[in-house]
């Protein structure tokens, strides 16, 4: 079994709250099995950029205001490698500000999504987002 079977999705997200809830709707779900949580920037490029290519998930759930490293960072980092920016990347955060998606957009981001504030929107958009990448999109072997 190939190391890419093993983890599906990095969840990347400073909010403990936030994080159990998007793991809780992916699992009830069934969307993923594999998933690993980092709680800034710094910890998820730290294990991008030290896993081999054929160890890199299928998707990166990436908040955008995070403390160290922040989410517009760490795209740029994924982006700028030839091997990692085919990683499909959604931005998973509150914030609406249009500076914010539009610098998300221009880094590369594949999708930009605002964390719906209600608890069962929450969950559906979530489990859509898992849904739609970690299962229905075609990615390259990496």
């Amino acid at each position: 079994m190939k190391v890419n079977n093993l983890i599906e999705i990095l969840l990347v997200e400073d909010s403990q709250d936030d994080a159990e809830l998007t793991m809780r709707a992916l699992k009830k779900n069934r969307v993923v099995n594999n998933l690993i949580h980092f709680k800034d920037g710094e910890e998820v490029l730290e294990y991008i950029f030290n896993t081999p290519d054929n160890g890199l998930p299928k998707l990166i759930l990436l908040d955008l205001k995070m403390p160290k490293v922040d989410g517009i960072e760490v795209l740029r980092a994924i982006k700028k490698d030839d091997q990692k920016k085919m990683i499909p990347v959604v931005m998973l955060t509150s914030s609406k500000e249009e500076r914010d998606i539009i610098e998300s957009y221009k880094m590369g981001v594949n999708a930009y999504v605002v964390k719906p504030v209600e608890l069962d929107k929450f969950i559906e958009a979530v489990s859509q987002i898992g849904l739609f990448w970690s299962v229905i999109n075609e990615v390259p072997k990496l």
